[in-house]
């Protein structure tokens, strides 16, 4: 009888096909558990749209989707949930860096549309969007190394009297754990001027691909080591790291990659250019970042580049602006020899409107590109500047360069809360320790340290070496011996306390308290405090006939300048970065490349 029962029961169910279904709404009809892991929440100020909730989910039930614009560290991309596919594992919630997606404790969900289980938690409102329970990542639990890995640098005294290479580099181990911290996000591609492909070659660190990472940041920077060395690293602000911990360190990682491959490797790598001889020619202005960037591209469009430097060697203000401790000149060498490795000329000594008028280049080249820099230092002009004892920082740091004799009293102060302020500093800490034994330097700046314009490395590492760093100084007057044997000579620098820089307009008017006066001794003042174009390479006609935006060049999206012959790129356009230097390297390129190909097709 149980058997045949067994048999039969099944077919029961057959009569609920006549019955109404009813969906219960609540069928449980209490609240769960505090930390039960329910619909997802996520606040949208909190959110920077990194995509690692999806790239984590095994089940696709994460696609980021657009609800706003992109800024840098913010793709403006939403999360939007599938519950279709969502099996409430919660790892979205656990990876979030931000802490931004949590889950609520809300389980019960009625809907006659099944669309309406796809949406964007925090833009499509929901009932439980304001549920305190529910569950969050704890603060403590992080899947990945909150602290970077801290690299490796020369101690204090033992760089202190010489130009030696401070900081050291990755090991391989070292590089491998800073690598596996990254999400690989892309919010720092973004960022980044070249738009640099950065979670890739990061990724190629850590399957040990040394060529696949040296081939990918030669695609969007001929100066990758020079880059892995000062770059100033604006991707690093974007990096979703930053919101549980330490950002992840893309400069150090870019320069382990390129010190892993040997040049003659990395020639082999990069290779020379595959395209036809164009026969156009172009000319370029200046061997810095932007010129020889937009040389190399050129060169490997096929066409014929000559780059004219006034100087004695290529580099321009990466040769002769940046201290060798920071930047050793092989290395920047040796990313100019992949550059030249792909037919580009590059003539030195050669000052263009002196020995060469623009206006031959105008008539032997099919385009020119100026590259020029900044290489005149600015003067605070105020009284006691005029005469000996103050210098620019920017030629000496060019004399220090070339290996000039320059001036080093004990007692030096510079004017300036920039890197070039840091970078002479230190310069002269340096040979002060040589010739008298003892570090006499002080820096004077009109920002408080909470808005210094010196990357925060550069003025650890000052404080580190002996410098005195004095901030909120305003300078006011550069003191001299009024008699005796100095007279005429630097006695020191007279400041007031700044109380503000700015005024209600954003313009710059810095405001003093007059009480607030002291007195620095000093042998030498040097002056830090911004760089000029050397214009006078252009001739009065074409100076007057240019565009201008308060001391820059005026160019088009494009890169070229009011005048349609010449374009302009570098530091004399958007001031001095070596990253967005060559970014402004690939614009010209690409104009000029496009301008030369359409020369083409109408000679055709």
């Amino acid at each position: 009888m149980g058997n045949l029962r067994d048999v039969l029961s099944p077919f029961t169910a057959w009569k609920h096909l006549i019955e109404t279904p009813v969906t219960i709404r609540n069928p449980i009809g209490r609240e769960a558990a505090d930390g039960y892991r329910g619909f997802h929440q996520n606040d949208i100020e909190k959110c920077i749209g990194c995509g690692s909730c999806e790239v984590i989910c095994q089940n696709a039930a994460i696609d980021m989707v657009p609800v706003s614009a992109p800024v840098d560290g913010d793709s403006g991309l939403r999360p939007k949930i599938d519950y279709g596919r969502c099996c409430w594992c919660a790892l979205c919630v656990d990876v979030c860096m931000t802490g931004s997606l949590t889950m609520s404790n809300e389980y019960t969900w009625v809907d006659a549309d099944p669309d309406a289980f796809r949406f964007i938690p925090g833009v499509d409102p929901k009932p439980w969007d304001d549920m305190e329970k529910g569950y969050r990542r704890e603060g403590a639990r992080v899947l990945t190394g909150a602290e970077r890995v801290e690299m490796g640098e020369l101690p204090p005294e033992a760089r202190i009297d010489n130009f030696d290479e401070i900081v050291v580099g990755y090991t391989r181990e070292q590089a491998m754990i800073e690598a596996d911290r990254c999400v690989e996000c892309g919010l720092c591609v973004a960022t980044c001027p070249a738009h640099m492909d950065i979670p890739d070659y990061i990724a190629a660190i850590r399957e040990g691909d040394y060529d696949l990472g040296l081939q990918i940041l030669y695609e969007t920077n001929p100066f990758s080591e020079v880059c892995g060395r000062v770059c100033t690293h604006k991707c690093e602000t974007a990096c979703a790291a930053r919101h549980e911990g330490d950002p992840i360190a893309i400069r150090w990682l870019k320069r382990h990659i390129v010190d892993n491959v040997s040049e003659d490797r990395r020639l082999e790598i990069v290779g020379t250019p595959q395209a036809l001889p164009t026969g156009r020619k172009v000319a370029i202005v200046g061997a810095g970042p932007a010129g020889l960037t937009a040389a190399y591209d050129l060169a490997r469009q096929g066409h014929a580049v000559t780059v004219y430097e006034a100087q004695d060697k290529p580099g321009g203000m990466m040769r002769y602006g940046i201290p060798e401790y920071r930047l050793p000149y092989d290395a920047l060498d040796r990313d100019i020899a992949v550059i030249a490795a792909q037919g580009v000329t590059i003539k030195t000594g050669v000052r263009i409107g002196r020995e060469i008028a623009m206006d031959k280049l105008r008539g032997e080249f099919d385009a020119v590109v100026l590259s020029i820099g900044l290489h005149i230092g600015r003067s605070t002009r105020i009284p006691g500047t005029e005469g000996p004892g103050v210098e620019a920082a920017i030629d000496l740091l060019a004399r220090i360069t070339a290996g000039e004799e320059v001036p080093v009293p004990e007692r030096v102060v510079v004017i300036g809360g920039g890197n070039v302020a840091m970078d002479i500093a230190r310069s002269m800490a340096r040979l002060q320790k040589r010739k008298h034994g003892a570090v006499g330097v002080t820096v004077t700046a009109l920002e408080d340290f909470a808005h210094f314009l010196a990357d925060r490395e550069e003025i650890e590492e000052s404080f580190d070496e002996g410098i005195e760093i004095v901030d909120a100084r305003g300078p006011q007057e550069v003191v001299r011996y009024k008699s005796g044997k100095r007279k005429g000579a630097v006695k020191g620098l007279r400041t007031w306390a700044v109380t503000s820089i700015f005024d209600g307009q954003g313009r710059f008017a810095p405001q003093y308290d007059q009480g607030d006066e002291r007195l620095h001794p000093a042998d030498m003042v040097v002056e830090a405090i911004g760089q000029a174009a050397d214009v006078s390479i252009l001739g009065e006609d074409l100076t007057e006939a240019l565009e201008w935006t308060r001391g820059r060049l005026a160019v088009d999206p494009a890169g070229r300048s009011s005048e349609p012959w010449l374009w302009a790129a570098g530091d004399a356009v958007h001031g001095p970065d070596v990253i967005t230097a060559v970014a402004d390297g690939h614009r010209v390129a690409a104009s000029v490349g496009a301008m030369l190909m359409a020369m083409g097709e109408v000679a055709r």
